[in-house]
């Protein structure tokens, strides 16, 4: 059902402090989003981390935000409907969606859920819907 992980988020202190870490010691590229919540990414290869100040309210997170603690996203190649099918079948809650998405090959549909310790979990399809 899951094909590789889309994007990660990297809960921060201090976004810009490692955006340029990540940029000078890893050779990533650092993409600016602006918006109503300006964001910052860094590409590799065929992913992204986005970058996320603590604390920040309208982005959804995990039920805790400290620096070091994750949301993944995960690509499926298969049917979005078909991944939430199997995780209605398995008693898992969507919190969110589907909606539309920009993941770090272009837009995607995406639907949210939590794992049993409380972390945001997204299954994301290129090209659906």
């Amino acid at each position: 059902m899951i094909d590789r992980i889309d994007h990660v988020v990297l809960n921060c202190r201090d976004v810009d402090a490692t955006a340029e870490w990540y940029e000078r010691v890893l050779g990533f590229e650092r993409v600016d989003f602006f918006g109503p919540i300006p964001r910052i990414a860094l590409k590799f290869g065929r992913q992204k981390i986005n970058l996320r100040p603590s604390g920040t309210s309208n982005w959804m997170t995990g039920e805790v935000d400290p620096p070091g603690a994750l949301d993944l996203c995960f690509v499926t190649e298969g049917s979005l409907d078909a991944a939430i099918e199997r995780l209605r079948a398995e008693a898992v809650e969507i919190i969110h969606g589907p909606v539309a998405q920009k993941g770090a090959l272009g837009d995607m549909t995406s639907v949210y859920f939590r794992d049993p310790e409380g972390n945001l979990l997204e299954i994301a399809s290129y090209g659906e819907r």
